[in-house]
Parts: C-alpha cells; structure tokens; sequence
C-alpha cells in the first residue's frame, strides 16, 4: 500500500510530462504537413 504513495505521484508527473511534450510539439509546428515527409523519400532530388 506504501508504495502506491510513490507511484501515483511519478504517474501523475509522467502524464504531464508526455501532455506538455505533446503541446510542445503542435505548438511549434510539427505536425503541419506530416504528408510532405512520407512524400520527400520517394522524390529524386
């Protein structure tokens, strides 16, 4: 039972992290044109 003390915080503190590495990412424009970078490999430039 302790150790449920210990893991629901680090689980709590996980999902933030993911959540703001998620924000983070739409934020800055990552996933704008996720079409033109399966697209870029099968150009021969």
């Amino acid at each position: 039972m302790d150790i449920l003390f210990l893991l629901i915080p680090f689980s709590v503190v996980l999902v933030l992290m993911i959540l703001g590495g998620l924000w983070w990412a739409v934020h800055c424009g990552q996933f704008d044109n996720v079409d033109h970078e399966g697209e870029r490999i099968l150009r021969n430039d």
